[in-house]
């Protein structure tokens, strides 16, 4: 029995970066033998155990033969003379086919070394094609290390795209499509996961509502960058500049879909896109199961970003009825939230990357007015409920127009 440490602690370790967690690879033995040493088997698919001790996953090294479609038509063997190499060659990218033997000998069949210095993201084998998921996979390690700049093969792209021309992208579930898209909106450059599934012909089959917005002119008064798919991208790298939270994200990502159903004779108004865009990410929330408070947040970005960039404009009675539709007393985090990410598609415009947005102070402190107004006990005696809650506004609208007065003043 032999264990190599296996993936991303070992591509990690080499790049400098923090190995967040650690797995093992075991050769030469059986689950059996793992079970009787007090490893815990928590794989369905396959042996995965845990360490007695350190928790951390040991795999019994394993092929796989591609036997159906999609990414569930596998064959997977783990008997005990299955070798390393083996192991390695069924994963997708070289960077993760490495590992570390006991005494701390790299082993690395592919090349992986040689492409991690290159800043190349290169698959294994043609074995590769075999899975769908790697598209996704490829995509957001691209997300995650363009900062380092790591750029995808030409040799991958070209497979990749002849994976989406063959229908196999069409293959994956909602539920994979999401997690792996989840997990690029965390990434570092969450927009190079879907200019990569762009390039790859895949954007257009697993979110066919961004595919739409590329072409789609805007005014270029307000949008130097005329189109509406590159002012998307723009939007969610100044969101992930903003804001860790991968909500905001996907806020800033949407919140423009509504674009992308604009009659051609109308552009490049988009008269009406706020609420289109509305029905799109009720449509693409249901279809690839997207959290509800990913969801919530999104809808309300896309139905009131642009009341939110025309705040300082908005009477006093407007501003409390924008706070009410987002819901901004119940809940003030994720007013918040929403307010970044209109500050996102503020600045994802060329040449405004840096210029102030007052809207987003101005709101917050509109918020706290709206919220600290109250009427004393006196006030609402022998009142029934509907005439307090009208009390309220009105008591709300006088402050807020004392904050709209006080923030004009020079």
């Amino acid at each position: 029995m032999q264990t190599f440490l296996v993936g991303g602690a070992v591509r990690d370790a080499m790049l400098g970066l923090p190995v967040k967690e650690r797995d093992w690879v075991v050769v030469g033995t059986t689950a059996e033998a793992l079970a009787a040493q007090g490893y815990r088997q928590v794989g369905k698919d396959f042996p995965v155990y845990l360490h007695p001790e350190t928790r951390e996953e040991y795999a019994l090294a394993r092929t796989e033969r591609k036997t159906g479609p999609g990414y569930h038509g596998f064959e997977t063997r783990f008997t005990p003379d299955v070798t390393l190499e083996q192991d390695l060659e069924r994963r997708d990218l070289t960077i993760n086919a490495m590992a570390r033997a006991a005494d701390g000998a790299l082993v690395d069949p592919h090349g992986g070394a040689r492409d991690l210095a290159a800043r190349r993201l290169r698959h294994v084998s043609p074995a590769f094609a075999e899975d769908p998921v790697r598209v996704l996979r490829v995509a957001r390690f691209a997300a995650r290390y363009a900062h380092l700049g790591f750029q995808v093969a030409d040799e991958t792209m070209a497979l990749m795209r002849g994976m989406a021309g063959a229908g196999e992208i069409g293959a994956l579930v909602a539920e994979r499509v999401w997690q792996e898209t989840a997990k690029a909106l965390a990434e570092p450059s969450p927009a190079v996961y879907f200019e990569v599934l762009r390039s790859a012909g895949a954007l257009a089959i697993v979110f066919p509502e961004l595919e739409r917005l590329y072409g789609v002119p805007q005014p270029p008064l307000w949008h130097p960058e005329i189109d509406t798919g590159v002012h998307v991208m723009l939007v969610l790298g100044a969101a992930a500049q903003l804001s860790t939270q991968s909500r905001v994200r996907f806020a800033a990502l949407v919140h423009d879909l509504g674009k992308g159903t604009t009659p051609a004779a109308e552009w490049p108004k988009h008269v009406g896109h706020e609420g289109r865009g509305v029905h799109l990410i009720q449509a693409l929330a249901d279809r690839l199961r997207v959290p509800n408070d990913f969801r919530d947040l999104a809808i309300a970005v896309a139905r009131d970003h642009g009341n939110c960039h025309r705040a300082l404009e908005l009477r006093p009675g407007t501003v409390l009825e924008l706070l009410e539709r987002c819901d901004a007393l119940r809940r003030p985090e994720r007013f918040h939230e929403f307010l970044i990410a209109c500050e996102a598609d503020f600045r994802g415009r060329t040449g405004f990357e840096s210029r102030p947005y007052p809207q987003a102070d101005y709101l917050r402190a509109a918020l706290a007015t709206a919220s600290a107004a109250a009427l004393a006990p006196a006030e609402r005696a022998g009142l029934d409920g509907a005439t307090i809650g009208t009390r309220l506004r009105e008591r709300r609208i006088e402050a807020l127009g004392a904050l709209r007065r006080a923030t004009a003043s020079p």
